[in-house]
């Protein structure tokens, strides 16, 4: 029986992949990295920042209530998918 090896582009590819991620998260604004820390769904940081963005423009630019936004969102997109959610209580920032 022969194993196929694995193939090492993929695995650097892979690697990139992560790094690049991790890049785009670094450079998330600190409010949005503390949400993301929080919440209830993965979320790419790519997508995250889109809703950031869509969401301080709706909240004309106010942290607090983009905030709620992002989590007005989340909870839209869990109760879509039919999971369970607690909505966030006071002690969120």
């Amino acid at each position: 029986m022969t194993r196929e090896r694995p193939d090492p582009s993929a695995e650097l590819r892979a690697s990139q992949a992560r790094r690049r991620l991790m890049n785009e998260y670094d450079h998330l604004p600190a409010e949005l990295r503390a949400w993301l820390a929080t919440a209830k769904l993965q979320w790419a940081p790519r997508s995250a920042a889109r809703a950031w963005r869509r969401a301080l423009w709706r909240g004309l630019g106010r942290k607090r209530r983009a905030l709620e936004l992002m989590d007005a969102l989340e909870a839209e997109r869990i109760a879509r998918e039919g999971l369970p959610y607690t909505p966030p209580g006071p002690d969120r920032p």
